[in-house]
């Protein structure tokens, strides 16, 4: 789990598998029309609540969720209509796992690390802290390999299946930054004692290093960072984090996003109405999820680097590197905290040595494959 120097062409190769299935989905809804119609006349029209963690005008995460309602409802000649809705229209933002669980409404646009208050390992669904490109994380997601019989998504689906959940992998980003600051820090004993919003595994490790964390879903933010609730925080990536205002107050931007290098979320289902739903309609849902996966992903390795432009020579942001020795010591606080968190929590063990043991058989790919970003320095 060290940082690489390294760019893999596994990367390429995870990505391009993901492109075939996100053109799949496209080809699907392309090809609609009357036959669509005709392919559904007769069904019931079935109408779900569908709750999202994210606004409606966050760069990439909101447009997912209404980009996929869209497809759903275009690709079922409109007997399946998901109806969203923003957050805290329902129930508070990250409250979704118990009213999805009690049928008080089918569905949320959230993320699995949004429940580790219930389950810690839930955060291993997301991101994991020097964790894998999408290639290798969607991979360990999606299907059991090497000697292992089940795949990430299995597990998830275990521990949903005791709350009468499921869930589908929804979108995906690439990486985001590790933090916005108020001022420079030079010397990690500047953050001992400092209050931060901090998101899943990653939240642990500040923990180690003296911060005290808290997670706030995105719209919390900036009032709590306004208002001294905490002193610094980190959200997503830079068109994401400009949108909510952040550099506004914390002018110092810290890279690399060591926390999440890949990020998947989920569209959580109560079980009982996903069991409910026609085969076509699963199959609905499951394609414009699958799209999304790839679109979500694709733009916002995209627009990130103009966006980061942006907040330097507009907005005047100072774009800062964490030394190697710091990462270093945010790495081996990781290692510590996987040790801890496994020595008290069974499940969390469960899936650590699942996700690592899968990491361990994919390097020899990972490696065999790995190359610099240019040859020609």
């Amino acid at each position: 789990m060290k940082p690489s120097k390294f760019i893999g062409i596994s990367a390429v190769l995870g990505i391009v598998g993901l492109l075939a299935f996100a053109l799949g989905a496209c080809t699907e809804k392309a090809g609609g029309g009357a036959k669509q119609d005709a392919a559904v006349s007769g069904q019931e029209k079935v109408i779900w609540k569908m709750q999202s963690a994210f606004g409606s005008k966050l760069p990439h995460l909101g447009p997912s969720a209404t980009r996929f309602v869209d497809d759903v409802l275009m690709m079922s000649g409109g007997t399946l209509e998901i109806k969203f809705f923003e957050p805290g229209a329902l129930v508070p933002a990250l409250e979704c796992f118990d009213a999805v669980s009690k049928g008080s409404i089918e569905s949320c646009w959230t993320t699995p690390g949004y429940h580790v208050g219930k389950y810690p390992a839930m955060s291993f669904f997301t991101t994991v802290p020097f964790g894998p490109n999408i290639g290798e994380f969607t991979a360990w997601l999606w299907f059991p390999s090497g000697d292992q019989q089940k795949s990430g998504n299995d597990l998830k689906q275990e521990i949903y299946a005791k709350h009468n959940l499921y869930s589908i992998n929804a979108f995906a980003i690439g990486p985001e930054t590790s933090g916005w600051f108020r001022e420079e820090i030079t010397s990690l004993d500047q953050l001992k004692g400092m209050k931060m919003r901090f998101f899943g595994l990653g939240a642990k490790v500040m923990q180690k290093v003296g911060m005290s964390t808290q997670l706030l879903a995105g719209a919390d933010i900036y009032p709590a960072l306004e208002r001294g609730v905490i002193d610094a925080t980190e959200f997503s990536m830079p068109t994401i984090d400009m949108a909510l205002g952040f550099y506004q107050i914390a002018k110092y931007n810290y890279f690399p996003g060591w926390h999440q290098q890949s990020s998947i979320s989920e569209l959580l289902m109560n079980k009982d109405a996903w069991d409910a739903l026609s085969e076509q309609h699963q199959r609905i849902v499951r394609v414009a999820l699958g799209h999304q996966v790839m679109y979500t992903y694709a733009e916002s390795e995209a627009m990130n680097f103009g966006a980061m432009e942006e907040m330097s020579t507009k907005f005047g942001v100072h774009i800062k590197r964490w030394p190697d020795s710091t990462l270093k010591l945010f790495e081996q606080a990781w290692v510590e905290v996987v040790q801890e968190e496994s020595a008290k929590d069974p499940l969390f063990k469960k899936v650590a040595d699942h996700y690592f043991a899968f990491r361990n058989q994919y390097k020899v790919w990972r490696d065999a494959q790995a190359m610099k970003a240019t040859y020609l320095e």
